[in-house]
């Protein structure tokens, strides 16, 4: 267990499944409110959401938790968004098919505009072989 300068628990490992309070007033502080980009719900109208789910292994953990108002909650739990944490600042990569590139919140975190890069989609380059795509021989 990680504890803060209060020795209030901010990592509870594989402990506990709920965000405890501390941990909870430290994501309302690094994320501002929802996550998401462009929400602007604040902080007590949010929920604790585990990045790499608690069922799957994942921690209850400041590096491992971001802020969601409960439509965005939905959501990222519905599959086709995906949510990293990338040096303590979360990134939400939409679906592939939408073609767009993954965001960040500036609405309650204005401070990061032009600080910090700017997200990169993954790339996983595919041979057209194992596409099925029939490929000219000359």
């Amino acid at each position: 267990m990680l504890l803060g300068s209060d020795g209030q628990p901010f990592d509870v490992g594989r402990k506990h499944r709920v965000v405890p309070h501390a941990l909870r007033r430290a994501l309302a502080v690094r994320d501002g409110g929802c996550a998401f980009p462009g929400c602007g719900m604040p902080a007590p109208w949010c929920e604790g959401h585990h990045v790499r789910h608690w069922v799957d292994g994942g921690e209850t953990s400041l590096g491992n938790t971001v802020l969601l108002c409960a439509r965005h909650h939905r959501l990222i739990h519905r599959g086709e968004w995906t949510v990293t944490v990338d040096r303590g600042i979360p990134s939400f990569h939409p679906p592939w098919w939408t073609g767009d590139p993954p965001g960040r919140n500036v609405v309650h975190r204005p401070d990061l505009l032009g600080r910090v890069p700017a997200p990169s989609r993954p790339v996983e380059q595919v041979r057209l072989d194992d596409l099925g795509v029939p490929t000219r021989r000359s």
